[in-house]
């Protein structure tokens, strides 16, 4: 106990949830909320911001965010109250960083008054200095050995599932878990895009999304298009997604499979388009990307390729409704230097062969066809 109350600042535990969860501190009306990246770190971070949010009732939630975020959550429903677009800065947004602009930026986040800021952005080495620039009464964060402290900070181990680790970061604040994953719903009147198919849309929706961020992350697009043929030939509609610069992946896929059943919708979706596309699939394939991330706080069952270092990172925890499939290649297949390190402790080799070719198609299409063939629970479609 005595080497906890050192760690968490002077705080006893009040409790357990992920980890320890400390007291609350008092008088709390303003939460801001540090989180820039992608969908899927959003997604990540929501558990917490619910934790806090239910914790300090009559607080108001400031995500300090990235326009995709905004997007998101001007499309759903969530417990975030405000989006403020985080500046390009080193470390927290990759950009062409302006001083006067990132200055401006605080100057205004300092006047916003809060009364604690929470760092879910990682190891701290930028963040966490850009954090407390802030000048909140209260912060807690991650932190690795080089980072500058917070507060209350718990230690920042790569190998950890994301939302537990921004939820033992919420702990730290002495918020209890109110949901281990994300819950999303479509905001109200949200349309959902016509996917018009020559079955007047009675068959099973399955919505594909074929990219990542890093493409080794990424099942080939020859494998994609042999599962797309497959439930296309099993009478279901197949719809791929992406963003403008997955166009071409996703033509490709549509191209080689070679059915009427099957299109790509890629860069044609604006973010509300995206969730309520989502929102009515049946399943929905994809590799550890954000569309995946967010079908699964939509409530659709999903079927992910991942590899294994990121089953412990970004996978979902039920396999009810969310299959996984997971390569355990740990070697890049041209250098063969450990992958299991590289991008963390050691530098990224230049090639970008996929991690999770070895997936089968096979053991996908059966998982697709299971869930498909699901009847969820009322109130979870």
């Amino acid at each position: 106990m005595e080497q906890l109350t050192a760690e968490f600042g002077g705080s006893r535990r009040t409790g357990t949830g992920v980890g320890p969860v400390l007291e609350k501190f008092q008088d709390v009306t303003r939460i801001a909320v540090l989180r820039g990246g992608g969908l899927g770190d959003l997604v990540f971070a929501l558990p917490a911001i619910s934790a806090l949010k239910a914790a300090y009732p009559d607080a108001s939630v400031t995500l300090l965010g990235t326009p995709v975020h905004q997007a998101l959550l001007a499309a759903t429903t969530s417990p975030v109250d405000e989006v403020c677009i985080l500046p390009f800065a080193e470390g927290v947004r990759p950009g062409q960083e302006n001083a006067d602009e990132l200055e401006v930026f605080l100057d205004d986040m300092r006047g916003q008054g809060f009364d604690l800021a929470v760092q879910l952005h990682g190891g701290g080495r930028y963040s966490n200095p850009f954090l407390l620039r802030l000048g909140a009464r209260h912060t807690v964060g991650t932190r690795t050995a080089d980072a500058a402290s917070l507060e209350r900070t718990v230690p920042y181990l790569y190998y950890q599932h994301e939302p537990l680790r921004a939820l033992e970061v919420a702990g730290l604040a002495g918020a209890f878990p109110v949901d281990l994953e994300a819950r999303l719903a479509p905001a109200p009147g949200l349309a959902r895009p016509a996917v018009a198919m020559d079955d007047g849309g009675a068959a099973p929706l399955v919505v594909v999304h074929p990219g990542a961020t890093d493409p080794r992350r990424r099942w080939p697009a020859g494998r994609f298009a042999e599962l797309a043929a497959a439930c296309a030939a099993d009478g279901l509609r197949v719809v791929v997604v992406g963003d403008g610069s997955e166009q071409g992946l996703a033509a490709e896929i549509a191209e080689q499979a070679a059915s009427a059943h099957v299109r790509s919708l890629a860069g044609d979706l604006d973010m509300g388009g995206l969730v309520a596309l989502l929102a009515s699939a049946d399943v929905v394939v994809g590799n550890d990307s954000g569309p995946r991330h967010l079908a699964q706080a939509l409530g659709v069952p999903t079927v992910g390729i991942f590899w294994a270092g990121n089953v412990i990172n970004a996978a979902a925890l039920g396999r009810s409704l969310h299959r996984i499939h997971a390569s355990w290649v740990t070697a890049c297949l041209s250098c063969g230097i450990d992958v299991t390190q590289v991008g963390w402790t050691a530098p990224r080799c230049p090639h970008n062969d996929s991690l999770v070719a070895d997936v089968a198609v096979r053991d996908v299409y059966e998982d697709v066809r299971s869930l498909a063939a699901t009847e969820l629970p009322e109130g979870d479609a």
